[in-house]
C-alpha cells in the first residue's frame, strides 16, 4: 500500500461522518420549519419539486462522480459534495493545479494536487461568499444592467477554458464530444418532458469511450 492508498483509507471515516453531519444541517432548517414553525408546502409539492429536480440533474448523481474522480481522487469527492459549487470552481481549481503540478490526471500524484487545489478553493470560496453576502448583493443591484447580464457567461466562460484545456491534449475527443453534444441538445428537444440530464448522461459515457477507444488505439 503506497502513501495515497494510506491517506485516502484514513480519509474515508471523517469523509464519511463529514457527509452524515452535512446531510443533518440540510435538514434541520426544513425541519424547524416543518415541526416547529409550521410551515409546509405538502407532501404534494415536495415530491411534484423532487421530480422536478431529479429530472434536470438526475444523471449527474452518476456523471460526476466518474468524471471527476481522475481530478480530484476519493478525498476530493468528499469534499466536493460536501462543500457544493463544484462546476464553476472545485473542479476548475482542482484541474488546474493538476495541470500546473505537471501530473497527470487519474494518477495518485495527480489526485492528490487536484485534491489540494480544491481544498485551497474551498477556503477561498469560504472567504468570498461571506465576503459576497456582506457587501457584494450591494455592489452587484448598483451596476448597470449592461454590465451586470454579462455575469451570466461566467460559468461557460469557466468551462470552455477548461474544455480547450484538455482538448489540445486530444483534439479528436474534443471534436467528437462537441459533436455529441450539439446532437443530444438536437434531439432532447423532441423528447416528451425535455430530459435534459440525457444530454450530460450520453455526452459523458460516449466521450468516455470514445477517448478509452483512442487511447488503446494508441498504445497499439
Amino acid at each position: 500500500m503506497n502513501t495515497y492508498e494510506k491517506f485516502t483509507k484514513n480519509i474515508v471515516p471523517f469523509g464519511r461522518i463529514s457527509i452524515l453531519l452535512g446531510i443533518i444541517a440540510v435538514l434541520i432548517p426544513p425541519f424547524i420549519m416543518t415541526f416547529v414553525w409550521g410551515y409546509n408546502p405538502g407532501l404534494s409539492a415536495i415530491i411534484a419539486g423532487a421530480i422536478s429536480q431529479i429530472s434536470v440533474s438526475g444523471a449527474f448523481y452518476i456523471s460526476e462522480p466518474i468524471s471527476y474522480y481522475p481530478i480530484v481522487g476519493t478525498s476530493g469527492l468528499y469534499m466536493t459534495n460536501l462543500s457544493g459549487n463544484a462546476v464553476n470552481m472545485k473542479i476548475p481549481a482542482a484541474a488546474v493545479a493538476t495541470e500546473a503540478s505537471g501530473y497527470k490526471a487519474g494518477t495518485s500524484e495527480g489526485q492528490l494536487m487536484g485534491t489540494i487545489g480544491l481544498a485551497m478553493s474551498i477556503y477561498v470560496a469560504v472567504f468570498f461568499v461571506i465576503f459576497s453576502t456582506i457587501l457584494g448583493q450591494t455592489v452587484v443591484t448598483t451596476l448597470p444592467e449592461n454590465l451586470s447580464k454579462y455575469f451570466e457567461l461566467i460559468i461557460p466562460g469557466i468551462y470552455g477554458g477548461i474544455f480547450g484545456q484538455y482538448m489540445v491534449k486530444s483534439y479528436k475527443t474534443g471534436i467528437f464530444a462537441l459533436l455529441v453534444a450539439g446532437l443530444m441538445i438536437f434531439i432532447v428537444k423532441f423528447i416528451p418532458g425535455n430530459p435534459s440530464f440525457v444530454i450530460t448522461l450520453t455526452s459523458v459515457f460516449s466521450t468516455i469511450y470514445f477517448a478509452r477507444s483512442q487511447m488503446v488505439k494508441n498504445n497499439k
